[in-house]
């Protein structure tokens, strides 16, 4: 199933960081952007959630919500709800991958 810029994507429920997560439920009206990347705890995927997070203004200026997609289990994305605290951001990190809109 090909998925493209401003396509809805199918709903999926999720374990995540913040909770169990239904996404047409979490994202609401907003847009939405998911990233995914490899592994936890590596220099290069913290930098990009931190980076991402700082942002959390921004995103939600534009009516946007952002979700980390891991490759990793749910109890090793710690690292994601650590960093979340620092930037006081709340960014959901499942296991699931599909955008929205």
């Amino acid at each position: 199933m090909a998925i493209r810029i401003n396509d809805i994507a199918p709903d999926f429920t999720a374990d995540s960081t913040a909770g169990t997560i239904h996404f047409h439920d979490w994202l609401g009206d907003s847009y939405g952007i998911i990233f995914s990347h490899p592994r936890d705890f590596t220099p290069v995927c913290t930098t990009e959630f931190a980076a991402v997070a700082q942002l959390a203004p921004e995103w939600a200026k534009r009516k946007t919500k952002v979700i980390g997609v891991s490759v990793d289990a749910s109890p090793t994305t710690a690292s994601g709800s650590a960093i979340s605290k620092r930037s006081a951001v709340p960014p959901p990190t499942s296991r699931s991958s599909t955008t929205r809109r």
